[in-house]
């Protein structure tokens, strides 16, 4: 009987579901709440080696299979090429991005041992769905296994231009092991695009009719799979959160002043020292504002082992102190800024009280917070999102006011005319959004994916068991259009 495996570099186990979660593991337990089946990957333990037996629990229709990681494959897989390699490659941060052929053979390491930790798990029908840049080599992994299933990927990350791309050394090993892939997702047309750029520019590849790719003797399915959130319950759950005394408490302190709110990781790509530079200038520039708007801050801190993280934290602390000490009244500070997680029901109500909410990545896959948001919003009353053009939500959300977050005047602007803002117009902006939100959902990107995976015949499958230091023959099988 078929089941569905899930792969990520991170298994969520039951006992960490209340915390607060990023898009991917949004979306992955979407999936399993609602498909049931396997969910693989690291357990978040760091061991003295890495083990190959997975830890098995269940819960529900769900099981979860969690390896260790040992701590010389977590600094060389993850620490290591994975987050300092890739990640900046691919969130274009070319100036942090560092490169060591040791921590690329542990990136491959490590995928090649959690394939074999899973293949004993995984029957002949299942249909397994790998997620995101730490994973990349896996399906190739699993076919030098002898295994056969449909295996599809999914970038949540952006994916570079072809000249980005190829800064990266042995680039060409990458993209020979998504060739492994039956199916490779993309988050929006753009990221699609250089994909098929880097296909047909450097490794004359060809782009067959429907997407389909066909490069270094394989063919495979390219299509854009734009990620979503539970629309109707997170409105839902907005509403009831409006009246919990978190948000009641927050209204409160308020004292009838405005609120302007940011939900990001304490990330380098998220683009918070420019924001906190725009609430400056939107200050300064429009004195009118002052007393009257608070800007909230969330930013839970990540990777505390890098030190640009680190530096980021002191930079940020150091930008709230300067404009606290500047334009802060005995009854009033410009913003309050919190390093800690809050639950997804405390930020539903938060974002429902705000009167803007600032998405402003330098560089992002989607960004779920800008979707949670608008959904958020109460329709009578809707606030207003300001929204980076460089984040993929921003080709959804045309309602959004959209900016280059490089442009601390125009970001300072945007979010003056928030404020400013008519109700007719908010409306109007609200609606529009909306409509979006409730048409590409979390079940449409993930329901689209899998009857795309699933519905591949056997004639379209083909073997692919690539070694991945050599080119392959040129055989070629044309598949159909994804749709």
């Amino acid at each position: 009987m078929e089941k569905l495996v899930i792969v990520s570099n991170r298994v969520l186990l039951p006992r960490e579901r209340s915390a607060r979660a990023g898009g991917l593991a949004v979306g992955v337990g979407y999936i399993l709440r609602r498909h049931g089946g396997l969910w693989f990957g690291w357990s978040g333990d760091i061991a003295e080696e890495t083990s190959t037996t997975p830890r098995i629990t269940r819960a529900g229709e769900t099981t979860f299979a969690a390896v260790d990681l040992g701590r010389l494959d977590y600094q060389e897989y993850y620490s290591g090429f994975a987050n300092g390699t890739l990640w900046p490659l691919f969130h274009y941060r070319l100036g942090m991005l560092e490169y060591s052929r040791q921590e690329f053979d542990g990136y491959r390491r490590v995928n090649a041992i959690f394939a074999r930790a899973l293949a004993s798990l995984v029957g002949s029908a299942d249909l397994i769905w790998v997620h995101d840049y730490h994973l990349i080599p896996f399906g190739a992994e699993l076919r030098q296994l002898g295994l056969k299933n449909r295996i599809g990927f999914f970038f949540h990350t952006p994916f570079p231009a072809a000249s980005v791309l190829e800064l990266l050394p042995q680039h060409e090993v990458l993209i020979d092991a998504l060739g492994s892939y039956d199916l490779v997702g993309f988050q929006t047309e753009q990221d699609l695009q250089a994909f098929q750029d880097y296909i047909v520019t450097k490794a004359g590849g060809s782009i067959l009719p429907g997407g389909v790719i066909a490069a270094r003797g394989r063919t495979f399915r390219a299509g854009v799979f734009a990620i979503g959130i539970d629309t109707q319950k997170f409105a839902r759950m907005a509403e009831a959160a409006a009246y919990s005394p978190e948000t009641v408490r927050l209204k409160q302190s308020l004292t009838g002043r405005r609120l302007i709110i940011g939900v990001d990781r304490l990330d380098v790509s998220k683009g918070l020292p420019n924001r906190f530079e725009a609430y400056e200038r939107l200050l300064r520039n429009w004195p009118e504002h002052r007393a009257r708007v608070t800007l909230l801050q969330v930013a839970p801190r990540s990777r505390t082992e890098v030190a640009s993280y680190r530096e980021l934290g002191r930079q940020l602390e150091q930008a709230a102190g300067r404009i606290n000490g500047t334009y802060a009244e005995f009854d009033w500070a410009p913003i309050r800024y919190l390093n800690r997680t809050l639950s997804q029901k405390t930020l539903a109500g938060f974002y429902r009280l705000s009167r803007v909410g600032l998405v402003t990545p330098l560089r992002d896959g989607m960004n779920l917070v800008a979707k949670e948001y608008v959904a958020a919003q109460d329709a009578a009353d809707p606030g207003v999102l300001v929204l980076s053009r460089f984040a993929g939500a921003a080709r959804e959300l045309d309602g959004a006011l959209i900016v280059n977050p490089f442009d601390i005047d125009q970001l300072a602007e945007a979010i003056h005319q928030a404020l400013l803002m008519p109700l007719e117009e908010r409306q109007t902006r609200w609606a529009s959004m909306m409509s979006v939100l409730r048409r590409n959902t979390v079940s449409t990107w993930c329901d689209g994916f899998i009857r795309s995976l699933r519905n591949m015949s056997p004639q379209e499958l083909q073997t692919k068991s690539p070694d991945m230091n050599r080119q392959q023959s040129r055989r070629s099988i044309v598949l159909p259009a994804v749709m």
